[in-house]
């Protein structure tokens, strides 16, 4: 358009950014539009031939399309040209059909018309599909938005003539606006430099489609609480374009409905930037109170923003330790009706219990004593108690509070005693709360005669892999894993109890035992079921109750608790009639709350003799004393 009179310039579209509604249009999709001239009216109406505003010569470029545009000499094209000139409008759009797509890709379509709106949408482009009808504009369409702003055919003055376009004006036009973007960004940097973040920091952070999201939220807000909608089907003609933008050069006014532009939404977030705004909420309540298009259309400006909805809805998600062991031992004990426990052995392991040669003529004499064992075990009763407010029962509707309240206790309940079965209570001597080891014995303090107390010896471990090669480099996670093995395979050997054993470990020492590799760097196990047939046990078990826990030996060595071997048939729990887990309430008048109690009365011991591994790490030599000695 060489030496051709314009009265301004811009771009129509932008290449290769990627749209709010996730297309991107391609290089050249409308390379064939090139040199063609389209007609420019006014925010894609085209139902009235007054709204054409005049013509432009589209210039196809790498970054896009280009237009240079002129006004026509009619009342509206001059309006709009001192429109244009005054930087009231600064925003293109075009109108295309014969849309071509490919996964998400536009790569072809007919330019059909360039309008001038009143803002664009994000930096970048918007494409809004519409649908119209008719044979020159069959296929899909769509409204594509750049966002860029237009370049004066002037470098000084305006003075309402009509202006000339030398043949690299386009390409001046092109760098002003990259001088300018530049100018801008260093003056941003400076700022934030010298101040801490804004909300304008933060949003430089958002990526194209973040920030698309945010536009996105703030239209829809405005929607969601009675916003007008842009829509206008007053007749079968204009059903086509719901998307069709205010006409401002028509008489009607729409100051008495809510409505948001997308000029509004970027005024909204610019002055969320500022340094004085602290939020999205303040920016709009800001903007709502200097502009009556929005002022006027919300009684409280918090109404934009809906109450908060829960992720999960009904009962809060319960943050528990690991209950898959819990489980195993409730199912797994041996149930009684009886709760006092007695158990009696006969000790024939006596040296002097054994058979005896006869020699004739002499008295034959007595077997050596039998020893008998034995010991009782009486029940304790366990429980949990709480209270809740009955305004609260009342109030909570969304859930069942009360069965929710019963659930948490039950399972806390259950993890009491399964951890008092294992481990025992750790509270200290003298606490009232304490679970006996007298009333429930747990498997790992138990008696030498029913658990076999087994230590790891990693410095034994490590030198029988080394062997003589001292040069030798075993890591830290195998020498454990073959201590540990051995340590259990060893005390298989004492094991008296019934059945196959199951495993229940540290997370930790679980995690270290699969890390296991040898010298070349292999897996040793590759998973819990290699591990299992290594240890020779039925299932593996973590326990994160295990964890740091410590006792002391009768012989005054402190040991570092890994992990127990047993099959639980072999521990009983005995519960008479009534002593089973029960559940209670009652309503306290003087404080308008119910009280909700559960608990049961249960003895527990191991039934049978050798029947447990615990496995364990010697900490020290000796617990010090007072001394430190």
């Amino acid at each position: 358009m060489a030496e051709e009179i314009y009265d301004f310039c811009g771009w129509a579209t932008r290449n290769n950014v990627r749209c709010a509604d996730g297309l991107t249009i391609m290089r050249d999709a409308f390379k064939h539009n090139d040199g063609q001239t389209v007609p420019i009216v006014w925010n894609h109406s085209h139902n009235d031939p007054d709204n054409v505003l005049g013509h432009g010569r589209l210039e196809n470029r790498d970054e896009g399309v280009y237009i240079y545009g002129k006004f026509n000499d009619t009342e509206r094209g001059r309006l709009a040209r001192n429109l244009v000139q005054h930087g009231d409008i600064e925003a293109l759009s075009i109108y295309a059909n014969h849309l071509k797509k490919n996964s998400g890709f536009v790569m072809h379509g007919d330019i059909r018309e360039v309008s001038l709106v009143l803002a664009g949408a994000n930096p970048g482009a918007y494409i809004e599909e519409v649908i119209r009808h008719g044979d020159d504009d069959s296929g899909e369409c769509a409204v594509i938005y750049t966002g860029e702003e237009l370049e004066l055919s002037h470098t000084d003055t305006l003075d309402g003539g009509e202006l000339h376009k030398s043949n690299n004006t386009g390409e001046k036009a092109k760098n002003d606006w990259e001088d300018k973007k530049m100018a801008e960004d260093t003056k941003k940097q400076e700022k934030e430099k010298e101040e801490g973040e804004t909300v304008g920091d933060v949003w430089e952070t958002l990526t194209e489609k973040q920030k698309t999201a945010v536009y996105a939220v703030i239209a829809q807000a405005i929607e969601d609480n009675g916003g007008a909608d842009d829509t206008d089907t007053s007749d079968s003609e204009e059903k086509e374009d719901k998307k069709v933008k205010h006409n401002i050069f028509e008489s009607d006014r729409r100051d008495d409905q809510n409505w948001l532009s997308h000029s509004d939404e970027e005024n909204i977030l610019n002055i969320a930037k500022s340094n004085s705004v602290g939020s999205l909420q303040d920016a709009i309540s800001i903007y709502a109170e200097n502009n009556d298009h929005l002022a006027h259309g919300f009684d409280s400006i918090e109404e934009l923003f809906p109450d908060y909805k829960d992720v999960r809805p009904g009962a809060p998600e319960m943050i528990t330790r690991d209950q898959g062991w819990v489980n195993a031992v409730m199912q797994g004990c041996d149930k009684s009706p009886i709760s006092r426990i007695r158990t009696r052995f006969t000790d024939l392991r006596q040296d002097d219990l054994r058979g005896r040669g006869y020699v004739k003529g002499k008295k034959k004499a007595d077997t050596g004593n039998i020893k008998l064992l034995k010991r009782t075990t009486d029940p304790q009763t366990i429980y949990c108690k709480d209270a809740l407010k009955r305004d609260d029962i009342v109030d909570i509707t969304d859930f069942d509070v009360v069965q929710y309240q019963y659930n948490t206790m039950r399972q806390v309940l259950n993890e009491e005693i399964a951890t008092a079965v294992m481990i025992g209570d750790d509270r200290a001597e003298g606490d009232e709360a304490k679970i006996e080891e007298t009333h429930i014995r747990s498997i790992w303090n138990d008696d030498d005669l029913y658990t076999i107390h087994a230590d790891i010896d990693i410095a034994a471990a490590k030198k029988e892999l080394q062997g003589t090669n001292t040069s030798a480099n075993f890591g830290d996670s195998y020498i454990q894993a073959e201590a540990v093995i051995s340590a259990s395979l060893y005390a298989r050997e004492q094991y008296k109890g019934s059945g196959n054993l199951d495993f229940y470990c540290t997370p930790h020492l679980l995690n270290v035992m699969l890390l296991a590799r040898d010298l070349n760097g292999r897996r040793i196990y590759d998973s819990k079921a290699d591990l299992a047939a290594a240890l020779n046990v039925s299932n593996i078990y973590t326990v994160e109750q295990f964890e740091g826990r410590t006792r002391t030996d009768k012989n005054s060595k402190i040991k570092k608790l890994l992990g127990l071997f047993v099959n639980l048939s072999d521990y009983r729990i005995g519960a008479t009639k009534g002593g089973q887990i029960t559940s209670f309430n009652q309503f306290d008048i003087d404080f308008n709350q119910e009280k909700y109690l559960i608990e049961t009365r249960i003895s527990g011991a191991l039934t049978r003799a050798y029947s447990a591994i615990a496995l364990e790490e010697p900490v020290n030599d000796t617990v010090s004393t007072e001394d430190g000695k």
